[in-house]
């Protein structure tokens, strides 16, 4: 009689524990379906918040397109910053000689040499070296950090080997990639506007930034000068045009989101300069901006 009741308990007990195993399951499912619906809602109320349809779309691009022409008609006419970049010819791929770089534009600075070989041997030879720049450094004063920047340039230069000398009487052309807002006032000339990225050398606003480089080479006896002032995004550009002759735009999405493209330099009303002979002219700006389409 013992066994038969302990047996009889255990069997209640295995089925009252299969009871309750089967009312959790059911709850978890019922919970999981509660939690599905839910999503489901809070995904179709998100792509409707984020749909852009077509129409949208162009209104978004007609309202942008009124703001990039305000921009180019007068200084402060736009919320869009139209920089005009004085650059009116892009590689066509048929460059040769040997060629620097310097790109400036955050915590580290990167120097570059490059010998082009032309459309049929196009880059011969590539050497570059990044430097960091110490914290004290980015809110000294101009003359410490461009001598910091010059001082790397010159040992760069001193450590090139006899396949990287240039023919006698030959001055180094530098290209100076300049990452923060300029103004420029030719295409070997920019005032800086304001400093973006933990710097904060407040002297240095207003100032010519390629003089105050090539004032630094000049003092480590280097004979290098900037030939060519420009932003990353219009690098980017012309590195595009190196390799594709069809490229017409760049954007840059990083710390920082800049864009650059060609334009007819007779459609920039406040470009008061002679027009190129190319008919062209390279700008820039920031493609953030605000509408009441959005």
């Amino acid at each position: 009689m013992r066994k038969a009741a302990a047996l009889a308990s255990a069997a209640m007990a295995a089925a009252a524990v299969a009871v309750v195993s089967t009312v959790l399951h059911q709850r978890q499912r019922r919970a999981a379906k509660r939690s599905e619906r839910a999503e489901a809602v809070l995904l179709r109320d998100l792509q409707e918040r984020c749909a852009a349809p077509v129409e949208l779309l162009r209104q978004v691009a007609d309202a942008m397109a009124a703001e990039m022409r305000a921009g180019l008609a007068a200084e402060g006419g736009s919320d869009l910053q139209m920089l005009v970049t004085y650059v009116d010819s892009l590689p066509s791929g048929g460059e040769k000689g040997m060629f620097y770089a310097l790109d400036l534009g955050g915590t580290n600075f990167r120097v570059l040499r490059v010998q082009l070989g032309g459309k049929e041997r196009r880059i011969i030879k590539q050497d570059s070296e990044g430097i960091s720049i110490p914290q004290h450094l980015m809110s000294s004063s101009s003359h410490e950090l461009f001598d910091f920047v010059a001082v790397a340039l010159a040992k760069f230069v001193a450590s090139e080997g006899e396949d990287c000398h240039l023919p006698e009487g030959t001055q180094r052309e530098l290209g100076f990639t300049f990452s923060f807002p300029v103004k420029q006032k030719s295409l070997a000339s920019g005032t800086l506007i304001k400093w973006t990225k933990s710097f904060a050398i407040d002297e240095m606003v207003g100032k010519d930034v390629v003089a105050e480089l090539n004032m630094a080479i000049r003092s480590q006896g280097l004979d290098m000068k900037v030939t060519a002032l420009v932003n990353d995004t219009v690098g980017t550009l012309a590195a595009g045009r190196y390799v594709n002759h069809d490229t017409i735009a760049a954007v840059i999405l990083g710390t920082g989101s800049n864009a650059a493209y060609i334009d007819h330099a007779d459609a920039i009303p406040k470009w008061h300069g002679s027009l190129p002979k190319s008919g062209n002219m390279v700008c820039f700006f920031s493609p953030y901006f605000c509408s009441s389409v959005c």
